[in-house]
């Protein structure tokens, strides 16, 4: 099944400033974060941002929160982003079937939120390269039961490009410059 841009949302889950100091390998989670967030722009894919008990846990980080000072930012107590109403509002109003998902953590909230998509008949797209957890035991379960539910699996790379379809596309050029 071939991911449509015009077909296609991205959710950025719970990147917040408590939580992310005790990610694994959070340097390149961030890295391969802005990468993808950059191109998804240039494609001009929607966003939301969803930040799970801002009072607690803090805001996203600046380094997201300033590439996407835009975006509606939606506060959750679930773990799961759908069961927000305002947030699954905003997903469904969009009528994207397509919902791009990366963030932290990926056993909790991001898987919570992947089984939720599916379950409303939308395909979750799973940027594996911007997901963690504290655990990497705890991301590679998580990664198998989502696949298990039939979330599609990918990288931030390997998602630009097949968005761009192809290097006549107009910001192919400047995709390739991000992902070099």
């Amino acid at each position: 099944m071939r991911i449509q841009t015009e077909q296609t949302q991205a959710i950025v889950i719970d990147i917040q400033e408590r939580l992310f100091p005790h990610i694994h390998n959070k340097d390149e989670i961030l890295k391969n974060s802005i990468k993808l967030i950059k191109g998804l722009k240039l494609l001009n894919i929607p966003f939301i941002i969803n930040e799970q008990y801002p009072k607690g846990i803090g805001h996203t980080i600046s380094p997201i929160k300033e590439l996407l000072e835009d975006t509606q930012v939606y506060e959750k107590v679930t773990f799961s982003c759908c069961k927000t109403k305002t947030t699954m509002q905003k997903i469904k109003d969009r009528n994207k079937k397509f919902v791009i998902i990366f963030g932290i953590e990926a056993h909790v909230c991001v898987m919570q939120s992947v089984l939720d998509l599916l379950e409303d008949e939308f395909i979750p797209i799973l940027v594996t390269d911007c997901i963690n957890s504290r655990n990497p035991n705890d991301k590679e379960i998580a990664i198998t039961r989502m696949i298990q539910a039939g979330a599609i699996l990918t990288t931030a790379e390997s998602l630009l490009f097949e968005l761009c379809v192809s290097a006549k596309n107009e910001v192919f050029k400047e995709i390739s410059k991000l992902v070099k």
